[in-house]
């Protein structure tokens, strides 16, 4: 295993949205999708680097979506949806393991029959050790994305950074698939996202980065060796922060 001091960063904390384990129909866990995103982690864990994953579970239902459709309480659909992100870890937590590395499910939500709950100085332990920890339930309450969660065990693990997993290759000025003026941004601060109202992820998450200290990288995972580079020192995606 490489050192950890030719690694950019120390720990990091990367969240994926469910959308990102998806299939081409754009639901469900797609065998090639999640393959892919279990190669890129194993790319980067060999460099030494301790990461813990926070996953969505979009790809199988969104709580709030759910509850206007459905006439369901919209606080029983978000548990419903913290269920299916604890679907999407067990399914990554055994892709990892195929590849011959180690990881561990820790749960906001108690399923004690299907993984470890989710204790500070346990996750910190797990990466020590050399296990990938892989996050689901959210932050095991309702109204709160899982945006939100990532930003807090960032700051729960002293993780250096939230590697913001999307399928555009950063932070735009508009949606560039919608807007082709849309400008690529490079660096920005947390105001700017923040007065901008800029679509990077959960205000909240982003004003709990900032009063952490946390950085925020923005990046397409899709692209292959794109997180191996980040943690490399390149430049990829946009950076967020002071």
């Amino acid at each position: 295993m490489m050192a950890q001091g030719q690694c950019a960063y120390r720990r990091v904390v990367l969240k994926i949205s469910g959308e990102g384990l998806s299939g081409s129909e754009g639901f469900g866990i797609g065998p090639e999708a999640l393959q892919h995103v279990a190669g890129e982690v194993r790319d980067v864990h060999v460099l030494g680097l301790q990461i813990a994953i926070v996953v969505g579970g979009g790809n199988i239902l969104r709580g709030g979506t759910f509850s206007r459709t459905c006439h369901i309480a919209e606080a029983t659909a978000h548990h419903m949806g913290m269920l299916a992100t604890v679907i999407n870890a067990l399914a990554l937590q055994e892709a990892m393991e195929h590849l011959g590395i180690q990881a561990r499910v820790l749960s906001a939500v108690a399923v004690h029959s299907v993984c470890e709950p989710f204790i500070r100085r346990r996750c910190i332990r797990h990466l020590e050790k050399g296990r990938v920890a892989v996050l689901a339930g959210g932050t095991g309450r309702p109204f709160v994305t899982t945006d939100t969660a990532a930003a807090l065990a960032a700051a729960e693990i002293n993780a250096e950074a939230v590697f913001k997993a999307t399928q555009v290759d950063g932070v735009y000025t508009a949606d560039p698939k919608k807007d082709p003026t849309a400008r690529f941004c490079s660096e920005l601060t947390y105001d700017q996202v923040i007065n901008g109202r800029l679509a990077v992820m959960d205000l909240s998450a982003v004003d709990m980065c900032q009063r952490n200290g946390t950085r925020i990288v923005v990046f397409n995972l899709h692209k292959a060796g794109n997180m191996k580079r980040i943690v490399q020192g390149e430049k990829i995606g946009t950076v967020i922060g002071r």
